[in-house]
C-alpha cells in the first residue's frame, strides 16, 4: 500500500483538463504538477484519497521533447501560466483535445469535426487587465500572486502574460504605496487599507485605468500618489477607488469612486469603439477576442432580416459588432455599469437598432418570449458555469433557427449542447480559440441549428 512521502518511479500518460500530469500506480490515478505525457519521473506521494492521489516530481528520469525548459517556476506555482511548461504548438493540440473529449464524453458526440485551435503568433504579454493582491511579505508591502490553493502571496514583478506596460504600472504603484506608507491588507487580522490593484489597458487605444481596492473610503495623501502616477504614465485617463470592507474572496465591493479623470477607458473591437468601466466584463485578450467574435459572426451567417438576442452581452461587444448587418439586437447583462456602457457604446457607434436591459439572462429570455419577440439567432457567451436549464428551455421555445454559443468552459458547453439536442437542435460546427495562451483555459465557438 502506498502512503504519504513514499517515492516511486512512474510514467506520465496524460494531462488532466487542468494541465496536471496523470500517472497510474497500484490501482491509483495520480495528478502531478509540472509533468508532461511521456516523461518518466521519480515521484513523491503527497496525498492519497480513495482512488486518486497527488504527487510531486522529485527527479526527471526522462523529459518530454514538448517541454518548455525556460519557464520560471513561479508561473506554475501560482497558476499564472499553468500550461507554460508545455510548448505552444502542443498547448494548442491539448486544447483541441479538450473540446473533442468533452463533446464525446458529455454530449455523446463522436463525429463532430474539431478543427485545430486558433492560436497567437506571439502568445505572451497579451493580457489587457491585471488583478493583483497587495499583501505584506517579510515586513514589506508586495504585489504578486497567490500560490495555488493558498493565500500566501508570491511577490512577482514580471507577470509574463500581461502587457508589459501593465506590469510597469503595478510596480510603480507598489513603490508609491511603500513610499507613502499605505498599509497592505491583512486577511487574518482583517486590517490594513490596500487590498488589490486592478489595471485595465486598451489594446488599441493604450488608455489605462488604475483601480485601488481599499477596505475603507479614506486614503491618506492619495492626491500626491495620483499626481506621481500620471506624471510617470500620461496614458492613465482614469483612477478609480473601489471600497470592499467584506471578508470575502470577491475582488470588488459595491461602492465606486472616481479619483481622477473619467470612470471608463475606451478601446476598439472589430471596428467599433467601446467604453469599458471598472467592473464591466471585457475579454482580456483583445487580439484573440476579435478572432473569437469573428468566428461567431461567420458561423452565424447573418442576414439583414435577422433578429438577434445577445445573452450575457457585457458592454455590447459582440451584439454591436453584428448590429449593422441585422434588423435588430436585444441584449441582456446583469452588471448595471456594463448595461450603461452598452447603451453608450451603441450611441458612440451610431447604432440605433440595439437595445439593452439589466436583468438575468433567464428572466430577460422569458420576458422577450412574453413580448412576442421572435429571434432568428441567439448569441450566448455565458460565464464558466454555462447556461441554466430554464434559459435553454426558454430559448428553444423562441423558435430561433440558430444558436451561436461562445464558451469559456467546454465541459459546461457540452452539457448544454446535450440538452439543446434533446430540444430539437443539432450541433453543426465548433472552433476552439486560444484566448488564454500558457494556461489550461480554452474558449470555443459552436453553432446549433434547429432541426426542421
Amino acid at each position: 500500500m502506498l502512503k504519504k512521502n513514499d517515492m516511486i518511479e512512474v510514467e506520465i500518460v496524460d494531462l488532466s483538463h487542468e494541465g496536471a500530469g496523470v500517472a497510474k500506480a497500484e490501482g491509483l490515478v495520480f495528478f502531478v504538477e509540472n509533468a508532461l505525457p511521456g516523461e518518466i519521473i521519480r515521484m513523491r506521494v503527497l496525498k492519497i484519497n480513495k482512488k486518486i492521489g497527488y504527487g510531486k516530481v522529485e527527479e526527471f528520469l526522462r523529459t518530454s521533447d514538448q517541454r518548455n525548459e525556460n519557464l520560471d517556476m513561479a508561473y506554475l506555482r501560482t497558476g499564472i501560466a499553468d500550461l507554460g511548461h508545455l510548448n505552444y504548438p502542443a498547448q494548442l493540440d491539448f486544447k483541441r483535445k479538450q473540446v473533442k473529449d468533452s463533446l464525446y464524453k458529455i454530449a455523446s458526440l463522436s463525429d463532430v469535426e474539431v478543427p485545430p485551435t486558433l492560436g497567437m503568433e506571439q502568445p505572451l504579454g497579451y493580457r489587457n487587465k491585471a488583478q493583483v493582491p497587495v499583501r505584506r511579505v517579510n515586513g514589506q508591502l508586495e504585489t504578486g500572486f497567490f500560490r495555488k490553493n493558498s493565500h500566501d502571496l508570491l511577490p512577482i514583478e514580471d507577470f509574463y502574460i500581461q502587457a508589459p506596460v501593465i506590469d510597469q504600472v503595478i510596480l510603480f504603484t507598489r513603490d508609491l504605496l511603500r513610499r507613502f506608507d499605505l498599509k497592505p491588507y491583512d486577511e487574518k487580522e482583517q486590517s490594513g487599507l490596500i487590498r488589490n490593484l486592478v489595471v485595465r489597458r486598451g489594446h488599441y487605444s493604450g488608455q489605462i485605468m488604475v483601480i485601488l481596492v481599499t477596505t475603507r473610503p479614506k486614503v491618506f495623501r492619495v492626491d500626491q500618489l495620483i499626481e506621481q502616477l500620471i506624471k510617470q504614465f500620461p496614458e492613465i485617463v482614469s483612477v478609480m477607488q473601489n471600497i470592499n470592507d467584506q471578508n470575502t474572496n470577491a475582488i470588488f465591493g459595491k461602492e465606486w469612486k472616481t479619483l481622477y479623470g473619467q470612470d471608463y477607458i475606451t478601446d476598439q473591437m472589430l471596428g467599433n469603439d467601446f467604453q469599458i468601466s471598472g467592473p464591466a466584463f471585457y475579454q482580456v485578450n483583445a487580439e484573440m477576442a476579435e478572432k473569437l467574435y469573428q468566428t461567431a459572426i461567420d458561423f452565424s451567417e447573418l442576414t439583414a432580416n435577422d433578429v438577434v438576442l445577445d445573452a450575457y452581452s457585457g458592454i455590447g461587444t459582440i451584439g454591436l459588432s453584428v448590429a449593422k448587418q441585422v434588423k435588430q439586437v436585444y441584449g441582456v447583462e446583469v452588471i448595471p455599469e456594463a448595461v450603461e456602457n452598452s447603451r453608450k457604446n451603441a450611441e458612440i457607434n451610431g447604432i440605433t437598432n440595439a437595445s439593452y436591459v439589466c436583468d438575468t439572462a433567464e428572466n430577460a429570455m422569458k420576458n422577450w418570449l412574453k413580448d412576442g419577440i421572435q429571434p432568428s439567432l441567439i448569441l450566448v457567451d455565458p460565464p464558466r458555469k454555462g447556461l441554466t436549464d430554464s434559459f435553454i428551455k426558454a430559448s428553444s421555445q423562441t423558435g430561433a433557427g440558430r444558436i451561436t454559443y461562445i464558451s469559456c468552459n467546454v465541459a459546461t458547453m457540452a452539457r448544454d449542447i446535450k440538452l439543446y439536442q434533446e430540444l430539437g437542435y443539432e450541433l453543426k460546427k465548433v472552433q476552439p480559440v486560444d484566448l488564454f495562451p500558457q494556461t489550461h483555459h480554452v474558449e470555443c465557438v459552436s453553432l446549433l441549428v434547429k432541426r426542421n
